[in-house]
């Protein structure tokens, strides 16, 4: 049997402290940000979340919640070419992914 001597911690060993602000409150604080993605230039703004956090979580109808508040998620792969391009055809006529 191998005992391990070296330091351990935990979640009560650390503290993270708080950055000084001039916001007077919490609700003041401005979540979106705006990117120039590297290699195609293309811009994109909005709050920098992504639901991925399941195989099969991020379904069409997330997506479009999470996208009322310009958030993003991504799609799981079982969903066929039929179905993405219904999915597409929907989103032309909704301004949810054009802002």
């Amino acid at each position: 049997m191998r005992v391990e001597t070296d330091l351990k911690l935990g979640f009560k060993d650390v503290l993270i402290r708080p950055k000084r602000s001039t916001l007077k409150s919490r609700s003041l604080v401005e979540l979106e940000r705006s990117y120039t993605f590297l290699h195609s230039k293309r811009q994109w703004s909005g709050v920098p979340i992504i639901a991925a956090n399941m195989d099969t979580i991020g379904t069409f109808e997330v997506a479009e919640v999470l996208a009322e508040n310009r958030m993003l998620c991504a799609i799981h792969k079982h969903y066929s070419l039929e179905e993405w391009q219904a999915f597409v055809d929907r989103q032309d006529s909704a301004d949810i992914f054009e802002r």
